[in-house]
C-alpha cells in the first residue's frame, strides 16, 4: 500500500502521525511510505531519519495526498485540506466528527473512507488509540492548570501543593476515565486535595482503592457538582462519550458560584466540551476569562509536548496501520471488530451512530459499506 504522512497544519500542532521507527516497520513489509518534508521536525524527527527508515520525502502536502492510498494523520483535516482528499482514499486520524458539522459534511462530500482513532474500541469498551493522548492530556491538564492559577496570569494565586502551615489547593475532576485518572495522579503528586466525580460506582470503587489518601471520590450529579465548585481552585473537565458530543456538566450560571481566579481546564473541548462556556483555544492564545473565571480550552493539548506525544501515539496506532496496509481497509475491518468500530464516514455514508445523531443525518449500517 502507498501510505502518506502530511505535515500537520492545524495551529500550533507539532506532532506527526508516524515516527521513523513506524516508517521502518511499514517499509520493511513492502509498503511505500511518503513523508511530507519537515513533517517530523516539530517532534524532533528530521527528514533524514525517515529516509534512513526507508521512507521517501515529498516536497508538498499536495504531493502526499495525490500519491497516497492511506493518509495517516494526527488531527482532523482542516478546510485547506478538504479539496486534497480523494474518493476512496483512507484517512486514519482523530476526527471528533460530532463536535464539528462542517468537517462531517466535507468528509461526506469527499466520499473518502474516514476511520477515526477515537472510536476504535476493544471488547472491554476501552479506546486504545485515544488512551495515549488522553494520558498526556490528563497529566498536562494539571500542569497547565497549576500555571494559570498564578496571579500574574489571571489565577487566584494558589500553589496546588501548599506549604507547611498553608492548606494545599483543591482540584475537582469531572470524569474518572483515563484523563481523570492521570490528572488525579498528577494533582495528588503535587500535594493537592483532589476530588474525582464519576457516574460509575464500580469505577469510583476502583479509584478509591488505588488512589493515595489525598484523593477522594464523589458520585457525579448536578447537586454535588454545584457544591464542590464553590471551593475548588482548579476544575478539570474529563468526560468522554465515544464518538458523541460531551454533555455540559458545568453551565454558565454555575460560574457565579466560583471564586474569582478559579481555573477551568476542559480536556473534552475537542468533543464539544463538558463546560458550557468553553470554546476551543490554541497554544498561542490558550485562555479567556468569563465572570472572573479563567478558561483553558486548548483542543490539541498533547501538541505542546510533541516528542512524547508522537512516540506514544505511534506506539498505539502502528499495529492497526499495519493491518490496514496489509489487508486493505475492508478486510481489516471485517477481521477486526475494534477497527470496524473506527469507521465513521465511508464513501459519503455516515456509519457511526454518534455522528449521525449529532447532526440528524441518516445512519447506514456498517455492513452495507463492507459488503
Amino acid at each position: 500500500m502507498i501510505i502518506g504522512v502530511p505535515k500537520e497544519i492545524k495551529t500550533n500542532e507539532n506532532r506527526v502521525a508516524l515516527t521513523p521507527a513506524g516508517a521502518l516497520e511499514l517499509s520493511k513489509r513492502g509498503h511505500r511510505v511518503f513523508i511530507q518534508t519537515t513533517a517530523g521536525e516539530g517532534s524532533g524527527f528530521p527528514d533524514h531519519l525517515y529516509e534512513q527508515a526507508g521512507a521517501q520525502i515529498l516536497p508538498s502536502i499536495e504531493a502526499v495526498y495525490e500519491q497516497a492510498e492511506m493518509i495517516i494523520k494526527v488531527k482532523e483535516p482542516i478546510e485547506a485540506e478538504y479539496g486534497l482528499i480523494k474518493e476512496d482514499q483512507l484517512l486514519f486520524t482523530y476526527f471528533h466528527f460530532a463536535s464539528y458539522e462542517p468537517l462531517t459534511k466535507a468528509m461526506i462530500a469527499s466520499k473518502a473512507v474516514c476511520l477515526a482513532y477515537e472510536t476504535v474500541e476493544l471488547s472491554d469498551r476501552s479506546l486504545p488509540l485515544l488512551v495515549p493522548m488522553s494520558e498526556v492530556a490528563g497529566r498536562m491538564a494539571v500542569q497547565e492548570g497549576a500555571k494559570y492559577l498564578e496571579k500574574p496570569i489571571g489565577g487566584r494565586g494558589v500553589l496546588l501543593g501548599g506549604v507547611p502551615g498553608v492548606q494545599p489547593g483543591k482540584v475537582l475532576i469531572l470524569g474518572g476515565g483515563v484523563v481523570g485518572t492521570q490528572a488525579a495522579k498528577m494533582a495528588a503528586g503535587l500535594g493537592a486535595q483532589v476530588t474525582i466525580m464519576d457516574i460509575s460506582l464500580p469505577r469510583l470503587r476502583y479509584l478509591a482503592d488505588v488512589m493515595p489518601a489525598n484523593v477522594q471520590t464523589v458520585y457525579s450529579n448536578e447537586y454535588n457538582i454545584r457544591q464542590y465548585i464553590e471551593e475548588a481552585h482548579l476544575i478539570i473537565g474529563a468526560v468522554l462519550i465515544p464518538g458523541a458530543k460531551a454533555p455540559n456538566l458545568i453551565t454558565r450560571d454555575m460560574l457565579k458560584k466560583m471564586h474569582a481566579g478559579t481555573v477551568l481546564v476542559d480536556v473534552a473541548v475537542d468533543q464539544g466540551g463538558c463546560i458550557e462556556t468553553c470554546r476551543p483555544t490554541t497554544h498561542t492564545d490558550p485562555t479567556f476569562v468569563i465572570d472572573d473565571v479563567v478558561h483553558y480550552c486548548v483542543a490539541n493539548m498533547p501538541g505542546a509536548v510533541p516528542y512524547t506525544s508522537t512516540i506514544a501515539l505511534t506506539n498505539a496506532t502502528l499495529p492497526y496501520a499495519v493491518q490496514l496496509a496489509e489487508k486493505g481497509w475492508k478486510k481489516a475491518c471485517k477481521d477486526s471488530a475494534p477497527l470496524c468500530k473506527g469507521l465513521n464516514v465511508v464513501n459519503g455514508k455516515v456509519v457511526y451512530k454518534g455522528v449521525a445523531d449529532a447532526f440528524g443525518l441518516p445512519l447506514h449500517e456498517v455492513e452495507e459499506v463492507l459488503s
